[in-house]
C-alpha cells in the first residue's frame, strides 16, 4: 500500500483567518496596513483549521515513520502484519493527507483575500510564495527524503490552484469534483487527487463554508453520518476479492471518505466540552505544521541510524517513534508560540511571501 506524504498546509497566520464569505481578490476597506502576526482587523484565527492540521500532522507521521526510515530503498514487507497492518492500512494509510490537501486550498484562498487589500498585486505574492514552497521541497527531496511532497504541492498550486483564482467559484467546485472523480477512477492517483483537492478547499473557502464551520455541529454530523456509511458500503462491496479491478478504487474511495469522516469529527467533537483538550494537543502542532513536518524527517532518519534494521521495525515500534517525536515537537511547539506569533520556518516563509520581515515576538 502506498506511504502516506505530509502535504503540509504550511501556513502563516493568513490562510487561518476568517474569510467572511467574500470572493478572493475583493479588497477590504479596513485593510491598509500590516496586520498582528495572529490576527487581521476584526477577523480572529480559526482555530478549528489549526486543530484540524495538528489532528492530521500526528497520522502523516505515524504513516511516514517506516518510508522516511527505509530512506535507502528497502521495501517495507507487510505480509505478515496480521490485524496490526490490516487496521493501519484502514484506518491510516493515506488517510491524513487528504485533510491537508484540502487545507491547502483553503489557505491558498484566503490568503489571497486577505492580500488583496494590502499588495497591489497579490497573485504575484502567492506565486512568490509557491516558488519557495518549491524551492524547499527540493531541498527536502535531495538531501532528506525522497518521499517528499513539497515540490508536488508547489506544482500543483502553480499549475492548477493559481489559476483557478481567476475562475468564477462555481467553475472552481466543478471542476474539483471532476478532478477528484478521475483520480478515483485511475486508482487514486496522487497528482490528480491533490488538485482536485486543492480546488475543493479554495471552493469551500470560496464559498464561505469555512467561516461557519465552527457555529454549528449540525452539518458535521450529517456530512459524517453520510460519508461514513458511503466508506463502509465501498468498502464491502470489494472485501472478498483484492484481485478484482475495482479493488483499487474501492480502496481510494474509502481513504478519501474516511478522511471526510475524520474531519467531521473532530469539527463535533469541538463543540463539546472536550475544545479545550483538544486545542491544547492539537493547535500549537498545526500552528507549526511545515517547521514540524521538517524537523520530524531528521528526527526519523536519526532514529533510524541509531536504531537500525528499520525494515524489521514492529508497529510498537513505529508508535513509539511517532509519539517520542510528536511529544518533542508540541512541547517545542507550545513553549516556542508562547513567546513568538509563528513557527520559525512559517515566519521565514512569509518573509519571503512578502518581501519585507514581520514581527515575530508577541507583543
Amino acid at each position: 500500500m502506498p506511504h502516506e506524504e505530509l502535504p503540509p498546509e504550511l501556513k502563516d497566520e493568513d490562510p487561518t483567518r476568517r474569510h467572511g464569505g467574500r470572493r478572493p481578490g475583493r479588497p477590504r476597506p479596513d485593510e491598509g496596513r500590516e496586520a498582528p502576526a495572529t490576527t487581521s482587523p476584526g477577523r480572529p484565527r480559526v482555530d478549528a483549521l489549526d486543530v484540524l492540521r495538528g489532528f492530521a500532522l500526528c497520522g502523516i507521521l505515524l504513516a511516514n515513520v517506516r518510508p522516511i526510515s527505509n530512506l535507502g530503498g528497502v521495501v517495507v514487507s507487510e505480509s505478515a502484519g496480521g490485524a496490526a497492518e490490516a487496521w493501519m492500512g484502514l484506518l491510516v494509510e493515506q488517510r491524513f493527507f487528504p485533510i491537508f490537501s484540502l487545507l491547502f486550498g483553503v489557505g491558498f484562498s484566503l490568503l489571497l483575500d486577505s492580500a488583496a487589500g494590502r499588495a497591489v498585486n497579490p497573485r504575484l505574492l502567492l506565486l512568490r510564495r509557491l516558488l519557495v514552497l518549491l524551492a524547499v521541497g527540493a531541498a527536502h527531496f535531495l538531501l532528506l527524503w525522497r518521499g517528499d511532497i513539497l515540490t508536488t504541492y508547489a506544482v500543483v498550486g502553480l499549475l492548477v490552484l493559481l489559476p483557478s483564482t481567476w475562475l468564477p467559484r462555481w467553475a472552481v467546485a466543478g471542476l474539483a469534483a471532476a478532478l477528484v472523480a478521475a483520480s478515483l477512477i485511475a486508482g487514486g492517483d496522487r497528482t490528480v487527487l491533490v488538485a482536485g483537492l486543492f480546488l475543493l478547499g479554495s471552493a469551500l473557502a470560496r464559498y464561505g463554508v469555512t467561516d461557519r464551520i465552527e457555529r454549528s455541529a449540525r452539518g458535521p454530523v450529517v456530512v459524517g453520518l453520510v460519508l461514513a456509511a458511503g466508506a463502509a458500503a465501498a468498502l464491502w462491496s470489494r472485501v472478498d476479492d483484492v484481485r478484482d479491478p475495482g479493488f483499487g478504487l474501492s480502496l481510494a474511495l474509502t481513504g478519501l471518505l474516511l478522511a471526510g469522516v475524520y474531519v467531521c469529527a473532530l469539527l463535533v467533537l469541538l463543540r463539546t466540552p472536550l475544545r479545550p483538550a483538544l486545542r491544547a494537543v492539537f493547535l500549537p502542532l498545526g500552528r507549526m505544521a511545515l517547521t514540524n513536518y521538517l524537523t520530524a524527517t531528521v528526527v526519523v532518519l536519526a532514529a533510524a541510524h541509531l536504531h537500525g534494521r528499520p525494515q524489521n521495525w514492529s508497529w510498537a515500534t513505529v508508535f513509539s517513534i511517532a509519539a517520542a517525536v510528536l511529544a518533542a515537537q508540541w512541547l517545542f511547539s507550545t513553549l516556542w508560540l508562547r513567546r513568538f506569533r509563528q513557527g520559525p520556518l512559517e515566519w521565514l516563509w512569509r518573509w519571503a511571501t512578502w518581501g519585507r520581515r514581520p514581527p515575530l515576538r508577541v507583543s
